[in-house]
């Protein structure tokens, strides 16, 4: 519903590889460890953004986008819906091409917000689910 096939297979396969992972901490029992071990696993730079920014899978965090030092190219948000507005905004800000909200992860007006800023999004989806089933 929230984004078709084609969407997703760009965003995953030649969007770019650096991919801020909002929400990413060291606590293994979180689904976002696992999902980041996964992205790195299929040849993508995660770049962990939690608060305490921890280094998660031998890459650097950041507290936030605006802390990270170079460009990225997906944000994938592990946040839960009434914080996910904000992200996705500063990942607008930050010069992101794509936005990425986790299963359970909906806002539809920052839906809209980002695709009419001109960024590729796909909502309430995990990147762990598609890249198997679209091959």
């Amino acid at each position: 519903m929230y984004a078709d096939d084609e969407t997703i297979r760009r965003i995953l396969t030649s969007t770019g590889s650096t991919w801020a992972v909002v929400g990413l901490s060291a606590n293994e029992s979180r689904a976002a460890y696992g999902v980041a071990r996964f992205l790195q696993q299929h040849g993508k730079r995660i770049v962990p953004v939690h608060p305490k920014a921890e280094t998660v899978h031998g890459e650097q965090g950041y507290a936030t986008l605006a802390d990270i030092p170079f460009d990225v190219d997906v944000v994938d948000v592990f946040v839960h819906s009434a914080w996910a507005g904000q992200v996705a905004d500063e990942a607008v800000a930050k010069g992101a091409k794509a936005v990425w909200f986790q299963l359970g992860v909906v806002d539809e007006k920052a839906y809209e917000r980002t695709r009419a800023a001109g960024l590729d999004m796909v909502m309430d989806r995990c990147p762990a689910i598609e890249i198997p089933r679209l091959g």
